[in-house]
């Protein structure tokens, strides 16, 4: 089994959905991630509308890292129509065998690399067909193409549905103080009974604090005055409430600036009491507990 590190950097803004940085600029950022610990990158095909995975590639080779010094994750499943993906007209998803062969293949060959450390199937598509996904993986596995496998946003049973054909190693979810559904219907509990890691793309729940709705403004309001009364900021307290789980959720700190992922390493050393985790959660659902 690999080990990944505590804090994952996904580079999905690293590139032309984000802060297009140089190869000499994302060589830079890759080393000041590995001197800080994190080791692990999250990607996918598609970010960049196909174009990051390379990028990032030949920045690796710029950066000098050894290969075997970091954990390279990368999805595939979801067809966006673009220059590089003529001949489509809508996006849509393609979890088929040769999809995701074809796919782990351009992936090793953008990055540069001779493995892949995880393959996540990037959203489960509702005609998927496990047995013919397993086979996939159970291909890429025996040629030593993929180290592990690992799914995103797949349901408690879709996790067990998947693990029948293949003992898949990660769920990546949207999960976060803002968003709960995970905690509590029973898909981070599958995770921990089938040893999977769980982890969580959007471990801010910017998208439900940071927003001009009036409801938005007010539990803003609410969560910053107990980050006061405790010193962090809403990022740290975000952070910190998602780390304490014991299920050990790792966050995929979707950034492209040093400051704002150090944020989050600089908080692995960090706990919650308890009360302070329930204190958190309190505020969010707005009542008291039974």
């Amino acid at each position: 089994m690999n080990s990944y590190s505590k804090v994952v950097v996904g580079v999905i803004r690293w590139g032309s959905w984000g802060s297009k940085l140089s190869s000499n600029k994302m060589a830079s950022l890759i080393n000041s991630c590995m001197e800080m610990g994190v080791t692990t990158f999250d990607h996918a095909d598609i970010y960049g509308n196909y174009t990051t995975e390379r990028e990032f590639g030949d920045a690796m080779i710029l950066s000098g890292i050894p290969r075997e010094e970091m954990q390279i994750i990368t999805k595939c499943g979801i067809i966006k129509p673009c220059a590089e993906k003529p001949g489509f007209q809508i996006t849509h998803y393609n979890t088929s065998k040769r999809h995701i062969l074809e796919s782990a293949d351009q992936s090793l060959e953008n990055l540069n690399t001779e493995y892949l450390d995880m393959l996540m199937i990037n959203r489960p598509s509702p005609i998927m067909n496990y047995s013919e996904m397993g086979e996939a993986f159970h291909q890429l596995y025996e040629s030593g193409k993929v180290r592990e496998f690992g799914l995103v946003n797949f349901s408690p049973d879709q996790i067990r549905a998947m693990r029948k054909y293949f003992p898949v190693r990660s769920n990546q979810m949207e999960v976060s103080l803002t968003h709960l559904g995970p905690v509590f219907d029973g898909t981070i509990d599958t995770c921990v009974t089938n040893d999977m890691i769980p982890m969580s793309w959007s471990p801010i729940g910017g998208g439900s604090i940071y927003t001009n709705t009036k409801a938005g403004a007010k539990l803003e309001a609410k969560l910053m005055k107990l980050a006061d009364k405790y010193q962090w900021t809403l990022t740290e307290m975000a952070l910190l409430f998602l780390m304490h789980h014991p299920a050990g959720i790792i966050p995929v700190i979707n950034q492209s600036k040093l400051d704002k992922i150090k944020e989050a390493v600089d908080l692995t050393d960090i706990t919650l009491t308890n009360e302070q985790w329930f204190e958190i959660l309190i505020t969010v659902q707005g009542h008291e507990l039974s």
